[in-house]
């Protein structure tokens, strides 16, 4: 199987990794990879595992009493704590532009900070316009990611066609930082006019700027999604917007989050009053199809930890703690997964299984329907638990902890043997 794998996708992978823009994308969304795992951190820090309006307060349980005061003081001290978050995770699309840039500058032998300036400083113009004198961050995370993309790779192909149409030369005596200056100039007003201008006519035509457009476009006006097939598509809609590097979960999670949230409100009114839960599109639901984050990465990540290449090794070890907590950033941009054609085929197709698992186990009694609102960024056991206060359901999302294994594994060991081949041509 997985040589028949290799036969099919590893020439198509081969040549899209050879792809200068794309090659460009991948190492350049890898330099944010530390802004990324640090950022994780403090958001769970910031979100522990407990909901104050299930728990007695007064409790005598040492540990129940550990999780309510660091609860207290998370909530107390929340802007304080989610600044660190703010100031590296929520910069994503702003990293990103100068990262992909400053690649492939680098790669047609150009002056490579320069180029990544240049396309930070569009990219601020375009997704971080100042209103009273303050900036608007809406963009500059993961929400602008896609628009960041664009502006890195276009401000480098203007500059180079403005570079090699005019060049300014000046003697050996004259300072190279003072060449450098001038040189950039041109470009830099080339890619003003251009980008910035063209989101002056956006505006001025859709009055919406160019970040808020795509994200109006990408999210989808779905009605009726209160079914298992329905939820299966909107998920595979967001995967697939996630493999070019845009956030399909910040997409879809207002239309999937609040029919989790209305149907087990209705499943724990049925069982307060004496009644068995019904709504199967519950928030529990939710939780199967994010287990380890968007793709159910979990799985993935563990094969990471104890592959051979020290690449993903590492970033498999790094992505443990955030994957138990539903965040998977580090490996979807250091796999990465973002413009992989062979992980993207597991990526898509592994949360469709977990709803379709997910429904099956609910329908037939096996778990019981979830009814209790758990709190986000809490460790996956824990919320099967808290989601029903059924300890099947733990058992249920180890299951499918192994059923992503299983999944992954054909198509990780031939993204590894790919890794190898090229380590070895080069």
């Amino acid at each position: 199987m997985i040589s028949g794998l290799e036969r099919l996708l590893a020439p198509f992978a081969n040549k899209l990794g050879n792809q200068r823009h794309l090659q460009a994308i991948s190492n350049g969304m890898m330099m944010s990879l530390a802004l990324i795992v640090v950022g994780s951190i403090f958001l769970i820090v910031a979100n522990p595992p407990i909901n104050l309006d299930l728990v007695d307060l007064n409790t005598g349980n040492i540990f129940l009493k550990a999780l309510i005061g660091w609860k207290q003081w998370a909530v107390a001290n929340y802007n304080t704590i989610t600044i660190p978050y703010t100031m590296t995770m929520g910069l994503i699309g702003l990293v990103t532009s100068f990262g992909v840039s400053y690649c492939l500058a680098e790669s047609y032998k150009m002056k490579a900070a320069i180029n990544g300036i240049i396309s930070m400083c569009v990219f601020l113009m375009i997704a971080a316009p100042v209103n009273d004198g303050q900036l608007s961050m809406a963009f500059l995370g993961a929400d602008g990611l896609f628009v960041a993309l664009i502006i890195g790779l276009l401000s480098v192909e203007i500059c180079r066609v403005v570079g090699n149409k005019v060049v300014f030369t000046f003697p050996e005596s004259v300072p190279t930082a003072v060449t450098n200056f001038v040189n950039s100039l041109l470009p830099l007003a080339a890619n003003i006019i251009i980008i910035y201008g063209l989101n002056l006519i956006v505006i001025a035509f859709s009055h919406q700027a160019l970040p808020e457009l795509i994200m109006s476009i990408l999210t989808p006006a779905i009605s009726g999604v209160d079914n298992v097939w329905a939820f299966m598509g909107i998920f595979a809609f967001s995967n697939i917007l996630w493999l070019f590097g845009i956030n399909g979960s910040s997409i879809i999670f207002p239309i999937v989050f609040t029919l989790g949230l209305t149907n087990s409100g209705l499943n724990a009114d049925l069982v307060n009053s004496g009644n068995a839960a019904e709504h199967v599109m519950n928030l529990q639901m939710y939780r199967y199809a994010v287990l380890g984050g968007g793709g159910n990465t979990l799985g993935l990540v563990l094969l990471m930890c104890f592959s051979h290449v020290k690449h993903l090794r590492s970033i498999g070890r790094l992505s443990v703690i955030p994957g138990i907590c539903g965040i998977n950033e580090p490996v979807i941009f250091g796999g990465p997964i973002v413009l992989n054609p062979i992980l993207a085929i597991p990526f898509v197709l592994m949360p469709c299984i977990s709803i379709g698992l997910g429904a099956l186990v609910q329908n037939s009694g096996l778990v019981s329907m979830g009814y209790i609102i758990d709190p986000s960024f809490t460790p996956f056991f824990a919320q099967g638990f808290l989601s029903a206060l059924d300890f099947r359901n733990v058992i249920f999302m180890c299951v499918l902890v192994a059923i992503s294994v299983a999944v992954y594994y054909p198509f990780f060991k031939v993204y590894e043997k790919s890794i190898d081949e090229k380590e070895d041509q080069e």
